[in-house]
């Protein structure tokens, strides 16, 4: 079985990506398990090994520190030393790192590379979910069915569905890998990276269909990766939806640090009048203000959010939906652009996204709150 990285890509981060320190300076601020990581090494195993940690700790704890220390690890290897590994998790870090274009430029090299199966198995799936993240349904299809020939299974089928679902029928695409998945437990035991890959997709697809199945695999994903932010933001997300307000609260308690938690958890007390509202949203008002001084603003999709749903500022919420959805065209993108395009009744740039959705073989029932 292949070492799969995180199938979704959640950036919430509460501060800057720090790119410009020197070592000395990490090595002061990192604990020493930490600092461990950075020490020098010849060994591209090893590299490769902490590579993976830091960006494992990233995705945990929400902290972009992390991604800081990854890049100074990396930024040591000079590019002709570069293993196949390291390049798919340059790239892992790159895009998270919203660098798309120079991740797709390392998964490419690693693909084209005859060195490394697995290595160039990863890149294919690595590559393929960037695809979808930035709306390049084409390209992501053909490393899915690339995929499917070389490493056929759940995972394969997990990409070609998410296709399917962004570009034809997502309530047929859901049903055909979840009779998949029900084949696959009951022909033999199915190994746990790719039941929790399979799992994410279901629920990814059901939100997407709008079908209440979404809240089963996110739970199920809850319960067996308490440590994956995006899966919990997306429960969290699903039951802010239905106005389940203290379910949301539950499941962001202790998340005010990371962005995409901390804002839906400010969008539930805003709406259920809770005291603590104002005190959480004044925080978050100054660390994005930090954010757009340092000119650091990473997350652009939760600060619209925050501007449109908390101050109640349409068209900064517009400008930064619009900035997002340029880099990133996933259906939570894509609905934010036209809540915010509707809010601030610009209808040059809601009927620029429903042409994009017609290009792409998308209708109105995808998106049936919305209205050409």
């Amino acid at each position: 079985m292949i070492a799969t990285f995180a199938a979704f890509q959640a950036q919430a981060a509460p501060d800057p990506i720090i790119t410009d320190f020197g070592d000395g300076q990490v090595l002061t601020e990192l604990p020493r398990s930490a600092a461990e990581v950075l020490r020098e090494t010849d060994s591209p195993e090893e590299a490769g090994d902490r590579l993976q940690i830091l960006i494992t700790q990233a995705r945990a704890s929400g902290d972009p520190r992390y991604l800081g220390y990854a890049q100074t690890l990396v930024n040591r290897w000079p590019e002709e030393q570069l293993t196949d590994r390291l390049r798919v998790l340059r790239a892992t870090l790159r895009q998270s790192l919203h660098q798309f274009d120079s991740a797709r430029s390392d998964l490419e090299r690693v693909i084209s590379s005859p060195s490394d199966k697995q290595q160039r198995i990863q890149a294919r799936l690595t590559l393929a979910n960037l695809e979808l993240v930035q709306g390049r349904y084409k390209e992501a299809e053909r490393h899915c069915q690339a995929l499917q020939s070389a490493y056929p299974g759940l995972i394969a089928q997990s990409c070609l569905a998410s296709v399917q679902a962004r570009t034809a029928d997502p309530e047929t695409a859901y049903r055909n890998l979840a009779s998949q998945l029900a084949e696959s437990i009951n022909r033999q035991p199915v190994d746990s990276t790719s039941r929790l890959w399979t799992e994410g997709t279901l629920g990814d697809i059901a939100a997407q269909a709008g079908l209440p199945e979404a809240r089963v695999h996110w739970q199920r994903l809850v319960k067996a990766t308490p440590d994956d932010l995006y899966v919990r933001a997306q429960l969290a997300d699903w039951h802010l939806e239905k106005n389940h307000f203290e379910r949301v609260l539950t499941l962001t308690l202790g998340f005010d640090a990371v962005d995409t938690l901390a804002v839906i958890r400010a969008i539930a007390m805003k709406r259920m009048g809770h005291p603590g509202s104002n005190k959480l949203n004044s925080r978050l008002r100054q660390r994005f203000e930090e954010a757009r001084w340092r000119g650091a603003l990473l997350h652009a999709r939760d600060v619209a959010r925050f501007e449109l749903d908390i101050e109640n500022q349409r068209e900064e919420a517009l400008r930064l939906a619009t900035r997002n959805w340029e880099s990133q065209r996933e259906p939570l993108d894509t609905r934010l652009l036209l809540r915010s395009a509707l809010a601030a009744d610009n209808k040059v740039q809601y009927q620029r996204v429903w042409d994009w959705l017609k290009e792409q073989g998308q209708s109105d029932a995808r998106y049936p709150e919305f209205k050409q």
